[in-house]
């Protein structure tokens, strides 16, 4: 059961919590091969769709496990070891990655995400924490959070405690104060309260929980999460 009297602060997950990351990545993935279509041939060549830019990005992330925390390093090191190896210029990385980056910020809000936002943070400071690159301020979030914690940042990312820790320090308050909650049963949900703190689980999809211990509370969007606090 939650305890309401515990919460001092909120740390919030982003992505598949706030907005549907899948599509936005999916969209990202097909402007980037449009551009490299453009202005890097032989690279939309070797890898001849979004798919394939992914699986090299997969394979990256296999090779290079100290970047594993960081969605930014793993994408533009792919995105230059596409052009390496298809024969294009590596300096087309950084403006290839910039295309990419803007457009994984283009997200479609969940219809409760922002109505929700704005009555969570009119009672408790709220904290974004991701193990993703989205940046709360290039979507116009910067209003509610007071802070935001990223993996790429703290160099460990979620169920780590420290991540954890890091959000709660962050909003200056102790790690039981703080109510994290997110979409991922294991790094949201499990990571937190291995951290100490109480966790919600939105379950938007409504599958079934299957491990021992469980969520302080389930939600299946955040207009349950303002209606439960208040």
């Amino acid at each position: 059961m939650l305890n309401l009297d515990r919460i001092k602060a909120i740390s919030l997950d982003l992505d598949d919590t706030l907005w549907p990351i899948w599509p936005t990545i999916e969209r990202a993935e097909q402007v980037l091969h449009d551009w490299l279509a453009l202005n890097a041939p032989s690279t939309a060549s070797r890898y001849a769709t979004p798919h394939a830019l992914r699986e090299l990005r997969n394979e990256v992330e296999r090779q290079r496990p100290e970047l594993a925390h960081d969605m930014t390093a793993l994408r533009r090191e792919s995105i230059r070891v596409a052009l390496s190896s298809a024969g294009d210029d590596p300096a087309l990385t950084e403006p290839a990655f910039e295309l990419f980056i803007a457009e994984r910020h283009n997200v479609s809000f969940f219809p409760d995400a922002l109505p929700a936002l704005e009555m969570l943070a009119a009672r408790y400071p709220l904290v974004s924490l991701s193990n993703g690159n989205a940046d709360p301020a290039r979507m116009g979030l910067a209003p509610f959070f007071v802070a935001s914690v990223a993996a790429l940042k703290v160099g460990v990312a979620k169920p780590h405690a420290r991540i954890f820790h890091v959000a709660a320090e962050a909003v200056g308050v102790q790690p039981h104060e703080v109510l994290h909650v997110g979409d991922d049963m294991l790094l949201d949900v499990l990571g937190a309260r291995a951290a100490g703190m109480q966790a919600v689980w939105i379950n938007r999809e409504g599958v079934h929980w299957p491990h021992e211990e469980r969520p302080h509370l389930e939600l299946a969007d955040l207009s349950g999460l303002v209606e439960a606090l208040a």
